[in-house]
């Protein structure tokens, strides 16, 4: 916990930017029937019945310092669906940057070894000597921002989608407009404050 808190107190470097990881599912829902319109002093109404069409899969990738955030969506959630976002965010947006600083749960698929099963060993070593990985403590996921930003996005998201090029769309364009606002977070939650709300879940120890 410390540990990300200390990541979280850095000042802004270009070079070393932190950004924030996190990924959840969706579920993918077809209407019935046609929704009721609007009417006069009424919203439009929706019948509680829905079709399944399956899942997908949302990455929210956020640098809170700089305000911006991305949504890769995919159709499953592997060790080689976070490897290719990773590349992705590396050679793209922080192709310049000496290493991105990434905060994320400690999931299974999330470490340099689906790296190594998703691309050649050369490739995959140059990757991950671009990473400096932190990870939030089990039952800690609250202390990645990134769960900030998709507790925003599942408020924009409140209408059913039924395929996963709506939902990519929707998400796209929720992020385009948070980041044109330059939507940032101000962390204030620090270690001496941890020390002192958190004290239960420090080791007690006998002098």
């Amino acid at each position: 916990m410390e540990d990300v808190l200390a990541v979280y107190h850095r000042p802004y470097d270009p070079r070393r930017p932190v950004v924030c990881l996190d990924e959840t599912s969706r579920q993918l829902l077809g209407e019935t029937r046609a929704a009721l319109p609007p009417g006069v002093g009424q919203p439009a109404r929706q019948d509680y019945e829905y079709q399944r069409h399956g899942t997908a899969n949302l990455f929210m990738l956020f640098e809170p310092l700089a305000g911006w955030r991305q949504v890769p969506v995919t159709e499953r959630r592997t060790r080689q669906d976070w490897a290719r976002v990773l590349k992705e965010l590396l050679d793209g947006r922080y192709a310049e940057a000496e290493k991105v600083v990434l905060v994320q749960d400690n999931l299974n698929t999330h470490t340099p070894a689906s790296l190594y099963a998703t691309f050649e060993p050369t490739e995959a070593r140059r990757l991950a000597q671009r990473l400096e990985l932190h990870y939030t403590p089990k039952h800690g996921s609250w202390l990645n921002m990134a769960e900030v930003e998709f507790s925003a996005l599942a408020r924009a998201l409140s209408e059913r989608l039924e395929r996963r090029e709506q939902l990519e769309c929707a998400a796209r364009a929720w992020s385009e407009r948070r980041n044109q606002a330059q939507v940032a977070v101000n962390w204030q939650f620090s270690t001496a404050d941890a020390r002192i709300k958190l004290k239960r879940l420090y080791p007690t120890i006998q002098v």
